[in-house]
């Protein structure tokens, strides 16, 4: 139960940062910082379909993060959950097509080997 709680909050959580952040990429950098101009960009992100799937996966992540709390320790549940940057970064470089370098792969299988020594 423990591990699935953490997949399932690893795996929304990365796919609610992406989705975040292909959104505000599509809509591009804000410049004007005007009321009405604020009020323009707030109501075209409200509308993008980007933006609100990706809050809703970050609220399933959310609580299922509570819900691991609730039956897990804390000193495991944490650290498992740092399995998400593994995702994100997998999602960074396939989904968005950003460029990773060695030194972030390299930081992430270390992630992925703190997450693999808490199932021993």
């Amino acid at each position: 139960m423990n591990w699935l709680l953490v997949a399932l909050v690893s795996v929304t959580a990365s796919l609610g940062d992406a989705l975040q952040t292909l959104g505000m990429k599509l809509h591009g950098e804000i410049h004007d910082f005007r009321p009405s101009a604020l009020k323009k960009v707030v109501l075209r992100l409200i509308r993008s379909w980007h933006l609100g799937l990706s809050l809703v996966l970050l609220a399933i992540s959310f609580g299922a993060f509570l819900v691991l709390l609730s039956v897990a320790d804390l000193s495991f549940a944490v650290p498992a959950t740092a399995l998400e940057y593994v995702s994100t970064t997998l999602l960074a470089q396939y989904l968005l097509g950003e460029k990773v370098n060695w030194r972030r792969w390299a930081g992430a299988g270390l992630v992925a080997c703190g997450v693999l020594l808490l199932g021993l």
